[in-house]
């Protein structure tokens, strides 16, 4: 393959990790909001008492695809297969 279409590749799975990183980040933000301060989604959460523990899920969830989403774009920039494959 022509080493332009090469880096393309690179920069457009760096981009998508990026997203994936912001996105888990953002679940991780709410998550942790929600658990520390359920006062602002009281009717949320007073009216279904499985969304509590939703909140700690999200926050799982959310640290999991920074996780990744970090994992990615290292393993992007690097052109590290280990770690495009974790």
């Amino acid at each position: 393959a022509p080493m332009g279409v090469l880096s393309c590749v690179k920069y457009l799975m760096f981009i998508f990790n990026v997203l994936v990183f912001a996105g888990g980040t953002c679940l991780a933000g709410v998550g942790a909001w929600v658990a520390v301060d359920p006062a602002g989604f009281q009717d949320i959460v007073a009216a279904k008492p499985a969304l509590r523990a939703g909140a700690y899920l999200l926050l799982a969830v959310g640290i999991a695809l920074s996780l990744l989403g970090f994992l990615g774009c290292c393993g992007a920039l690097r052109r590290s297969r280990p770690l495009l494959l974790a």
